[in-house]
């Protein structure tokens, strides 16, 4: 069974967006050298990316491009070569290289994905997403980025979770700009 985690930053106060919608707060320091090895490193896994349709949108708007490729490049390389799936009722096509759009039954799509052989997948942004997957208990990991920033408004990735989720702490590391990784797995 392949294996599904939702990757997000977070702000200390727990929002995932801030009131407008934006993530931008979230990119963080990018003179600290150990943050910027952790997110290469993460950026050479294998797998599928998951989206919803505003994470998609906003990825696929600066990956593909000249500046992405400057600005990090292995970041680039591996957001366009990975098979990607953006779940939307409202688009009408997916143009980013390596994406199928799925237009209805996310939840059974993605049940019939983690049936299948293969890498495992991964979720980023996509608040929605991560919410309805999650009430589902379809998500075997989380793994957050706490953000030194406090926004005072927003939304969270669990808006609309009605049920405790009871999680357990495996793995946590800090680094120098202030951003802490915490990676947590649904107990039970």
């Amino acid at each position: 069974m392949r294996k599904l985690v939702a990757f997000n930053h977070v702000s200390l106060d727990g929002y995932f967006v801030d009131a407008n919608g934006s993530m931008a707060w979230a990119k963080s320091d990018r003179h600290d050298p150990e943050w910027n090895a952790f997110v290469a490193e993460n950026a050479r896994g294998d797998g599928q990316l998951l989206f919803g349709r505003i994470t998609y949108e906003l990825m696929a708007s600066f990956w593909p491009t000249p500046a992405a490729d400057r600005h990090d490049p292995i970041v680039a390389e591996r957001m366009n070569k990975l098979p990607k799936v953006v779940f939307s009722k409202t688009l009408d096509q997916a143009s980013w290289t390596n994406t199928k759009l799925v237009k209805d039954d996310m939840v059974g799509e993605v049940r019939r994905m983690k049936g299948q052989p293969g890498e495992g997948m991964a979720i980023l942004g996509s608040g929605r997403i991560v919410s309805q997957l999650a009430r589902e208990g379809l998500i075997d990991e989380y793994q957050v980025v706490v953000n030194p920033v406090v926004l005072g408004g927003g939304r969270t990735m669990f808006d609309g979770v009605q049920q405790m989720l009871k999680l357990k702490l495996t793995q946590s590391r800090v680094f120098g700009n202030g951003n802490a990784f915490l990676s947590y797995q649904p107990v039970g």
